[in-house]
């Protein structure tokens, strides 16, 4: 599944794992478990957390981090979409507005072109429109 998000494999590979074992997992378990780096077990551990699908856990007796799986999938898509997806579509829409036929070569290009990117640039637009009303009502949705 995180590949078919554009997301590493390695992602997957820690969350698969803490969501396949019962008990919390430790920073250290991780790295030696999937026999990753500590800085790729770190970076995986930031972006799950900071998309809300992994949550610490304290463990009574230990003073080290421990975590688990955020496994209900609201709070995941929710997580992904508040966390990663709403910043890129708002990224988007500033690009698009911003963007004019100005922006290009138009001396280069016929007439017909020049009406062909002016459609593009306005579907464009378009899109982030609709996409910047859809994914709260989603998020929503599943929230």
């Amino acid at each position: 599944m995180t590949q078919a998000l554009g997301i590493p494999r390695s992602l997957g590979e820690i969350y698969g794992l803490l969501f396949a074992t019962p008990q919390p997992l430790a920073f250290q378990d991780i790295v030696d478990r999937l026999k990753m780096s500590k800085g790729s077990v770190s970076q995986g551990l930031r972006f799950l957390r900071t998309v809300a699908a992994i949550k610490p856990v304290v463990v009574t007796g230990d003073r080290r981090e421990f975590f688990e799986p955020v496994i209900e999938l609201r709070q995941l898509v929710s997580g992904f979409l508040r966390e990663r997806l709403n910043p890129q579509i708002e990224t988007w829409g500033t690009r698009a507005k911003a963007l004019k036929p100005t922006d290009f070569a138009l001396e280069t290009l016929s007439e017909d072109d020049r009406e062909t990117l002016d459609s593009r640039l306005d579907k464009l637009k378009t899109w982030q429109k609709r996409a910047g009303l859809v994914l709260p009502m989603v998020s929503k949705l599943l929230g």
